[in-house]
């Protein structure tokens, strides 16, 4: 099974947005039973972004862990949506 983890500053707000588009995009794509999602603050997860397949965030990151991330804020204001979509899909098939 593959993890993903979606986090925002605070792991309430804009990640749960995220997470519901994610989990019908999973489903309408049949992947909602390959992906496990985690949903949480950065803060917590910031040192543990190796630990998942892919990652989505709504939030700034340190450069540390930019490469690692995709920004999820384009699934918030659905300019640039579907690129998010396929890049969350290449990271998921590695």
């Amino acid at each position: 099974m593959k993890k993903l983890l979606i986090m925002c500053g605070s792991g309430i707000a804009t990640s749960t947005v995220v997470m519901k588009k994610v989990e019908s995009w999973l489903k309408d794509n049949k992947l909602d039973k390959e992906v496990k999602i985690t949903q949480s603050k950065i803060a917590s997860e910031v040192n543990h972004i190796d630990d998942y397949d892919a990652v989505l965030s709504t939030t700034a990151v340190p450069d540390k862990i930019k490469n690692k991330v995709i920004n999820g804020v384009p699934l918030l204001t659905g300019v640039g949506a579907q690129a998010v979509f396929d890049k969350l899909k290449e990271e998921l098939n590695k």
